[in-house]
């Protein structure tokens, strides 16, 4: 079986080769072919990943899509559905869904054996008979916004200013506002 170098690359960034990964390589590979993805250096390229599991970690590296600059947005959905939008398209996006028939219900093998049955069919199966592509009508978020950060009255601890709760009169973090602050618990 043979691995490409991207997915090569993507297990040094995951830390292993594993089915999860390869699923969410050819999920980006599906997305480009159907809108000619080119890799978000800034928040050209947003992508909404309904599951977290290992398929994340190789859209985020293959599509430099992060959490941090606010273009990959998670729902957790426990889906392989993955919508992927250009800002130079608003209103569009394409939404990559793992086929239910794509990946053999387990069978009685040792289950070394069916991870590798798995990466293999995930590797050389035709991208459509792993997934369903569609364009669909999609909202880009708006780009990240930096807000300001204010001390929790409970905690002390900086907190974006627009994640404070008023709480009796004080402004505090969402933890210390239900009591699960680990320091203050109630």
């Amino acid at each position: 079986m043979e691995v490409p170098e991207g997915l090569r690359a993507a297990a040094e960034f995951h830390g292993h080769l594993c089915p999860g990964l390869a699923m969410g390589y050819r999920a980006v590979e599906a997305a480009g072919q159907a809108m000619g993805l080119e890799r978000s250096r800034d928040e050209e390229l947003v992508c909404v990943v309904e599951n977290d599991s290992c398929s994340v970690d190789a859209v985020q590296f293959l599509t430099g899509c992060t959490f941090g600059k606010g273009n990959l947005v998670f729902r957790d959905h426990g889906k392989q559905v993955f919508t992927f939008a250009s800002r130079s398209r608003p209103g569009r996006a394409v939404r990559v869904s793992l086929r239910a028939d794509a990946i053999p219900p387990p069978g009685e093998e040792d289950p070394a054996e069916r991870r590798q049955a798995v990466l293999r069919r995930l590797l050389e199966a035709p991208v459509e008979e792993l997934f369903e592509v569609r364009e669909i009508d999609f909202q880009i978020p708006e780009e990240a916004v930096v807000y300001p950060s204010l001390p929790c009255e409970q905690c002390g601890e900086p907190t974006m200013q627009t994640r404070l709760v008023e709480v009796g009169g004080r402004r505090l973090c969402i933890p210390c506002s239900r009591g699960e602050h680990p320091l203050h618990r109630r």
